[in-house]
């Protein structure tokens, strides 16, 4: 079953201390590019995230914004530096003396001075931090993976339907070709006429030989044989369980590659019309597969 690479998907964990919330949104792109928004003393989990997002999604931009709130003691140790404070004091102790200036020292004043007060993060158990992030970030990016696939339903269902229209077509073209021939050689026996006495005795040898000279000229067989094959492959594909975007997109472009062929080969109207509407309908196929991982 295909996927989109357009979705979203937003998680939450907790344990005892700590409640993320994680949000996960991607758009296409031609690889795989993760990009993660997260607390900067998370940083080494990085890779742990991004080995997780790879093992469930294979190309698209992913963006990821993680959030942490604590919700028991606090992350931060609060300490105090003793012997620095006593210097503190003394030196002020010292300096009132001095100056004959008597007033007390307190405690907010010695906690002002730098360093006497200090803040630390604490160490945090690094398992025990992926364990409660993991669950969050698993949580998102299932429902964008979700999203992903039933957007992918979609796709290929539009797809298909339109493969369907470009098919019958292309037995449309198959079934005028060899009208075009005949035709070509009703013309080209009026013509000759037209520009000879009628007394004239037309050779029929040359005027099969300029026939099958166009016949074999504007041939499309091939052409037409290689079309439904492409079509019916790319019908195939989009059953696939695995990321086909790439491989989409190369049939579209054969598919093209042949309508073209027709083109340039056949010069009748109604010919060249099936082949400005197929290639109508396999560029509206080719911009839908741009969203398929």
């Amino acid at each position: 079953m295909i996927k989109s690479m357009t979705g979203f998907g937003r998680g939450e964990s907790k344990d005892e201390n700590r409640h993320f919330t994680i949000e996960i949104k991607s758009v296409n792109h031609r690889y795989n590019d993760i990009n993660i928004r997260m607390p900067k003393h998370l940083n080494h989990l990085e890779e742990k995230i991004r080995r997780l997002v790879k093992n469930k999604v294979k190309r698209g931009r992913i963006e990821i914004y993680i959030k942490l709130e604590y919700i028991g003691e606090s992350d931060i140790d609060v300490n105090y530096n003793l012997s620095l404070a006593q210097s503190y004091k003394r030196v002020l102790e010292e300096l009132s003396r001095e100056l004959k200036i008597m007033d007390s020292i307190s405690i907010e004043l010695l906690s002002k001075f730098p360093d006497v007060i200090k803040t630390e993060k604490k160490e945090e158990n690094e398992d025990e931090v992926w364990e409660c992030l993991r669950e969050g970030l698993e949580e998102a990016l299932n429902k964008m993976v979700d999203m992903r696939i039933k957007e992918g339903q979609e796709l290929a269902k539009d797809i298909k339907e339109r493969a369907f229209k470009v098919k019958q077509m292309v037995s449309k073209i198959e079934k005028r070709a060899p009208e075009v021939v005949v035709e070509y050689k009703e013309k080209l026996k009026n013509r000759i006429n037209e520009l000879l006495e009628e007394n004239y005795d037309l050779d029929e040898n040359r005027l099969e030989n300029e026939v099958a000279f166009f016949a074999d000229k504007s041939n499309i067989d091939e052409e037409i044989v290689r079309l439904y094959s492409h079509i019916n492959q790319l019908t195939k594909t989009l059953d696939s369980d695995i990321p086909v975007g790439r491989k989409l997109d190369f049939l579209i472009q054969e598919m093209n590659r042949e309508t073209n062929t027709i083109g340039s080969k056949v010069g009748d109207i109604e010919i060249k019309n099936k082949v400005v509407d197929i290639k109508s309908e396999l560029e509206k196929i080719r911009e839908q597969i741009q969203n398929i991982e």
